[in-house]
């Protein structure tokens, strides 16, 4: 029978955001015209700070002064965490050659972006794990500068949390700028930071929007929308948990969706109970946002097995994807579409967003289906490149010729005639289209 929805979706998080793009256009227009006079007349306009837009050696020591040391352990915890696990990753890619037919010898290269430019958002929330997240991945690739931008805080400039983060990070310059202005300056080169090859992090619709402008002219970890999370869970689910981790992933905004895909009827039941209970005891802006995100794209569907569950959250691929159900190892290789795969109740969305190493800049709205998330792999160029003897390079050039030829393209075929008549001399070689 066909999935039931117990729940079902008012709203989607796709929304008309023409008037978003048309006021981040004429944003980075006048910046790229204008250059730093215009960055530093909108980051007064929007970000209301007359302190240093770049921060001092001075200001990031006084910064980690107000951090506690508590919270300084946990992040130096968290950092290693990241550390650790991009440092795996990068194991992953090698530099290779291999002799591709006898004389011709072809490799690749692993190499990474110069420079990177990592926003971290303190509007809402202060994402002090974003810091980690962006920068650490950035260093362990290998990126030989990396700028942090974050939105200054009032009467502070930038979080002294997030400036300890991304110090400890790697982080080469911390610039107390935020929005579609923090965006340009480091795609441009402006306020003294180089030219970003690279754009990474999160933030709201117009640092997104900017993102996606610039996506050409710059790199770009993904063109994100707002953040969402789907848990699978069978009988053996505890109600009360997967009803609290739903309601931690839909605190971050109005219009994040969360999803309960299950085959067991009573426990959709019990969660949909719980979940109003829980968000009416969260704090004022938490509750607005969970209250307004479950109501309008919060959704409970039921399904008659595993198998269905499974194919539903493969079609809504789905940023963070929680499974606490038996067998987790089958599910583990059935699901094929998600940014980050939790596995149990062991683990926790919260534990990847903030601590446990895994990235927690993931693919939304469905781009699970044909990316992952940030990683080191995000910041390196995978380049070829290829060698060849006179002999070896004989029957490609034989090869080349005849395609060129069959596809039209005269000067490629005579790209490799001329090798030929060079290197063996007085041959007769049948390098026609038909041949």
């Amino acid at each position: 029978m066909p999935r039931t929805y117990l729940k079902k979706a008012t709203r989607t998080a796709v929304s008309d955001a023409s008037e978003v793009r048309e006021t981040v256009s004429e944003i980075l227009d006048d910046i790229a015209r204008r250059g730093d006079e215009a960055a530093l007349e909108y980051a007064a306009k929007f970000d209301r700070y007359e302190g240093n837009i770049q921060l001092s050696e001075d200001e990031i020591a006084e910064a980690a002064e107000k951090v506690p040391q508590k919270l300084k352990d946990d992040i130096r915890f968290a950092q290693d965490n990241v550390r650790r696990f991009a440092e795996q990753q990068k194991a992953t890619i090698s530099d290779i050659e291999y002799e591709i037919v006898p004389g011709l010898i072809a490799g690749q290269k692993a190499i990474p972006v110069d420079a990177a430019g990592c926003y971290v958002p303190a509007g809402r929330y202060r994402h002090i794990a974003s810091a980690v997240m962006t920068v650490t991945t950035a260093k362990v690739a290998g990126c030989r500068h990396i700028t942090v931008c974050s939105p200054p805080q009032s009467g502070e400039g930038v979080s002294p949390a997030i400036a300890y983060a991304a110090q400890i990070s790697g982080a080469d310059k911390i610039m107390a700028i935020g929005g579609v202005q923090a965006v340009a300056a480091m795609a441009f080169g402006l306020l003294g930071q180089p030219r970003a090859n690279i754009l990474v992090g999160p933030g709201n619709q117009f640092v997104a929007e900017a993102k996606r402008s610039l996506y050409g002219r710059v790199g770009i970890d993904m063109i994100a929308g707002p953040t969402d999370s789907l848990i699978l869970a069978d009988a053996q689910a505890d109600s009360l948990i997967v009803a609290t981790d739903l309601v931690s992933q839909a605190e971050h905004g109005y219009n994040s969706p969360v999803w309960l895909v299950t085959d067991t009827r009573a426990l959709a039941e019990e969660v949909l109970r719980i979940v109003p209970d829980l968000i009416d005891d969260l704090p004022d802006l938490n509750r607005e946002n969970a209250a307004a995100a479950w109501r309008d794209y919060a959704e409970v569907i039921l399904c008659d097995d595993r198998e269905e569950m499974a194919a539903t959250s493969d079609e809504y691929a789905p940023e963070h994807l929680t499974v606490q159900a038996a067998d987790l190892d089958w599910w583990l290789d059935r699901l094929t579409c998600y940014g980050s795969l939790f596995l149990g109740e062991e683990t926790t969305v919260s534990y990847g967003d903030k601590a446990s190493g895994t990235n927690h800049v993931l693919p939304t709205s469905r781009a699970a289906t044909y990316t992952g998330g940030l990683s080191v792999h995000k910041y390196m160029k995978i380049v070829t490149w290829q060698r060849a003897t006179r002999e070896g390079s004989r029957p490609i050039a034989e090869a080349t010729a005849r395609i060129s030829r069959l596809e039209g393209m005269e000067g490629h075929a005579r790209a490799a005639d001329v090798r030929l008549a060079k290197y063996f001399p007085g041959e007769n070689f049948d390098l026609s289209a038909d041949g």
